[in-house]
């Protein structure tokens, strides 16, 4: 993954946030779960490191923006 950019955390709120899941639909659950409490930049696909158990996913969160049921 690329290294996390000073942008996405540079005020209180920001948050980026790394999931480490079994499966692609595993880690996309857990976004999808995120998105729907709070302002999120999701990722439409998950990575996997060569050596290492599992897949990855990025996304940033806004949650200073709640979402309003």
């Amino acid at each position: 993954m690329e290294p996390i950019s000073e942008a996405h955390v540079a005020r209180p709120g920001l948050a980026v946030v790394e999931i480490a899941a079994c499966d692609d639909q595993t880690a996309l659950a857990v976004q999808e779960l995120l998105a729907t409490r709070w302002a999120t930049a999701t990722a439409d696909r998950t990575t996997r490191v060569a050596g290492e158990p599992g897949v990855r996913l990025r996304c940033y969160l806004d949650v200073r923006q709640e979402l309003l049921s």
